[in-house]
């Protein structure tokens, strides 16, 4: 009786602890399907218009915990213009690195609209976030929030962000 309560014990424990989350954090667990060329398209425009967005924010002041034009921080941004297209992303830089598909190391693999992050504060962790504009192997361009700066056009080739780079990831 005893190992009988254990295992139904187990096959319940088991069976709670499956995670229903429908966010995909490797290409292990994306689906295989295929995606049609108008689903393409309107992804390539929704990137286009997150980009746009973000760019609209040019020079913009930085300000800590913002997300409006009267100022923003990098996540901030980041949020404020996925959420203007009705996609909710967390408000952190380092909670908004574990959504989507994570495409690290593989800078060569970036697409407009994805989301870069970096490792710039003492603690190693996420901390600092952009938008992709512009990807080719050599280089990735990217609008962000820097804290010196505002909201600005910046470049993996720049020494800073070639040290800091962390991932890449796709969430549309």
């Amino acid at each position: 009786m005893k190992r009988f309560v254990f295992l139904l014990f187990l096959v319940i424990f088991f069976t709670a602890c499956k995670s229903t989350s429908p966010i995909v954090t490797s290409k292990k667990g994306a689906p295989k399907e295929k995606v049609s060329r108008s689903e393409k398209r309107k992804t390539n425009q929704l990137a286009e218009q997150l980009i746009d967005a973000a760019a609209d924010n040019l020079d913009i002041k930085y300000k800590y915990a913002g997300t409006t034009k009267a100022g923003y921080d990098c996540s901030g941004l980041m949020y404020s213009i996925f959420n203007a297209e009705n996609i909710t992303l967390p408000r952190n830089s380092l909670q908004q690195s574990k959504i989507g598909v994570v495409l690290n190391p593989k800078k060569d693999q970036a697409q407009k609209g994805d989301l870069i992050f970096f490792k710039t504060n003492k603690n190693r962790e996420i901390n600092h976030v952009g938008i992709v504009i512009e990807a080719s192997d050599e280089e990735i361009k990217f609008i962000h929030s820097s804290t010196s700066k505002g909201v600005i056009i910046s470049s993996t080739k720049e020494p800073y962000y070639q040290k800091t780079f962390v991932q890449i990831n796709r969430v549309l």
